[in-house]
C-alpha cells in the first residue's frame, strides 16, 4: 500500500479541490529515466482501467495505481520537500535498490528497466 506524507497532503489537498470532488492523484511507474524506471503523478476523474486500484490515503485523498506499478511501489511514501533549488513531490520506495541523483528514476533488485538520459 502507498501512503501519503503529513507536508504531501497539505500541498494534494488544494490540487485535487482545484480539479472536482472526484479528482483522484495517479502514480504510476515506468521504463526510462536514468536508473532504468520512473515515477509519474497525474490527476485523473476516474480510474482509467479494470485493474486500477483505488487507495483511500485519508483527509478525501484517492491514489490510483495500476497492478503493473503497484509491485514496484509497495510500501512507497509520497512526500513533499522543500529545496533551496525548488520544492516538489518525492517518492520514497523501499522497493528502490539504486536511484538517480535526480530523484525521479529508481531501480529495484529484480529488474532495472531500460536506462536513459536524465531529464526533469
Amino acid at each position: 500500500m502507498v501512503t501519503i506524507s503529513e507536508r504531501a497532503h497539505e500541498w494534494l489537498a488544494p490540487l485535487l479541490t482545484q480539479q472536482g470532488e472526484v479528482a483522484m492523484l495517479r502514480l504510476y511507474v515506468k521504463s526510462g529515466g536514468c536508473s532504468g524506471f520512473s515515477y509519474g503523478m497525474e490527476i485523473e476523474e476516474q480510474p482509467a482501467a479494470t485493474d486500477d486500484e483505488v487507495i483511500d490515503a485519508g483527509r478525501g485523498i484517492r491514489v490510483l495505481i495500476d497492478s503493473t506499478s503497484a509491485q514496484y511501489l509497495e510500501g512507497a511514501e509520497v512526500d513533499y520537500v522543500d529545496a533551496l533549488m525548488g520544492g516538489g513531490f518525492t517518492i520514497q520506495n523501499p522497493n528502490a535498490t539504486r536511484t538517480c541523483g535526480c530523484g525521479h528514476s529508481f531501480q529495484t533488485a529484480d529488474e532495472a528497466g531500460q536506462p536513459k538520459g536524465c531529464t526533469l
